[in-house]
């Protein structure tokens, strides 16, 4: 039972890529980008907003912080993926976003001098020519020639930024709690995209979109998170964060489903040196825990 939490968190997420694509033909990215944690925002007020009253006097020190956050998880991450949509698949967008862990990986060995142990970097070189080989659709020395494709790009960029606010969010460990964090962070989120929807062709929401900004909203935003958090309580943060291999095949199948999209053999090859690059990477990462837990029990 414990196990469905995790697991109806991914795939309300992978639920989610495909609502970012169906998105790209029916709203401006900037809008549904905004709209997404206005929404959500304004479900947590009433929740949330008597807390932040009471510990109002401890925001100042952490506000830098915050919005750094706000910036890499809610605005590049979700923004970058919905401008991804116009030109990339909902396949490729999902197995891509399975590369965060080892770019957490990469991230924390070039910016905080994280040592990584041999075969975490075999799982890196895995990963990477399972990038390639999906990005080549199954002709790497295509890129080359063609380069990658916009929409890859984008959201290979998202996925780095995710990696990196993961790493800060745990460095960091902002002390208001998860729901008062999230909220704080949606708020200021809002804020930063503000600028962004000058941009915009039209802030409309025609009727179509609705249901997409609600499943974003509250779906996404609210909903799979509370699941996660529920899923972390009952299973620990390691078993729980095994889940997120999942998210590239329920993506995979909600694609070929609701959207028509062909699975191709680059990407159940492609995907699956990503998957087993990360798992390399993530089970060296367990392993090393392990050997400390039992240094210290000596």
């Amino acid at each position: 039972m414990a196990m469905l939490f995790p697991l109806l968190a991914v795939l309300i997420w992978a639920a989610n890529t495909i609502v970012s694509k169906a998105a790209a033909q029916v709203l401006d990215p900037a809008a549904i980008s905004i709209y997404r944690w206005l929404l959500a925002a304004l479900v947590l007020t009433p929740f949330c907003l008597p807390v932040l009253r009471r510990r109002a006097g401890e925001l100042k020190p952490w506000l830098g912080k915050l919005l750094a956050l706000a910036m890499l998880g809610m605005v590049m991450f979700q923004c970058l993926a919905y401008y991804a949509a116009h030109s990339t698949s909902a396949t490729n967008m999902g197995v891509i976003t399975a590369l965060v862990p080892l770019l957490g990986l990469l991230l924390n060995a070039a910016v905080f001098r994280q040592k990584v142990s041999g075969l975490a970097w075999l799982g890196v070189v895995v990963s990477l020519a399972g990038v390639v080989y999906l990005l080549g659709k199954g002709d790497p020395l295509s890129l080359l020639a063609n380069g990658v494709n916009t929409g890859d790009a984008l959201i290979l960029a998202g996925a780095a930024s995710y990696a990196l606010y993961g790493i800060l969010l745990r460095r960091w460990a902002p002390p208001f709690g998860a729901w008062l964090n999230l909220y704080l962070q949606a708020s200021l989120a809002v804020l930063l995209l503000l600028p962004l929807t000058l941009t915009a062709q039209s802030m409309a929401i025609p009727a179509k979109g609705i249901g997409l900004v609600l499943f974003a909203g509250i779906g996404s935003s609210l909903l799979a998170a509370y699941l996660w958090m529920r899923g972390i309580q009952k299973l620990g943060s390691e078993r729980t964060a095994i889940f997120m291999n999942l998210l590239p095949l329920f993506t995979a199948v909600l694609a070929s489903a609701l959207l028509g999209e062909t699975i191709h053999h680059y990407h159940w090859l492609g995907g699956g040196l990503i998957l087993l690059g990360v798992a390399l990477g993530q089970g060296m990462l367990k392993l090393g825990s392990a050997k400390k837990m039992a240094f210290v029990n000596k």
